[in-house]
């Protein structure tokens, strides 16, 4: 039996009938074609699908779409504005924040998150706060920059 979900993503409504095993990261993905969240491990170990649902940091392959139902959710395609690159978004280009990018977009999303609760995180922060995302390549040093960069940013520092 379907349930229809109505759930604000990057600024617009989207109403739609979901199986209710239907997890968020492949409504994201499938009916949405939002495909910036990634498909990871699928059990929460990742952070590959992290989005930001009502401002908090959800791996959204632990989610089901009808638990969003009423939600506003920001994902990295809505994170830019203006043609413009979120100070993150920025902060990992410019710092080299990435090898592979299979974990970038989730890194991203939970790196918002610290920003948002903690305008001036220390690298303890930082690694505190990515503690839920892993990475095969960089080893986390530059991302760590990458979130100092956008912090400073984001403050106008």
């Amino acid at each position: 039996m379907k349930k229809t979900i109505s759930i604000v993503v990057n600024g617009k409504t989207y109403t739609n009938e979901v199986e209710p095993r239907l997890l968020l990261v492949h409504y994201l993905r499938d009916a949405l074609g939002l495909t910036g969240t990634h498909v990871g491990c699928e059990t929460s170990l990742c952070g590959a699908c992290t989005v930001l649902v009502d401002g908090q940091a959800v791996k959204s392959c632990t989610m089901f779409a009808v638990q969003a139902d009423g939600a506003k959710l920001t994902t990295i395609e809505g994170l830019a504005a203006n043609g413009n690159l979120h100070p993150v978004q920025e902060g990992f280009w410019e710092c080299h924040g990435l090898q592979c990018g299979y974990c970038t977009t989730g890194m991203i999303m939970a790196a918002a998150q610290i920003i948002g609760r903690n305008p001036n995180p220390s690298q303890d922060d930082i690694r505190h706060g990515l503690e839920g995302n892993l990475c095969r390549c960089t080893g986390y040093q530059h991302i760590v920059e990458a979130v100092e960069y956008a912090a400073k940013k984001a403050a106008g520092v």
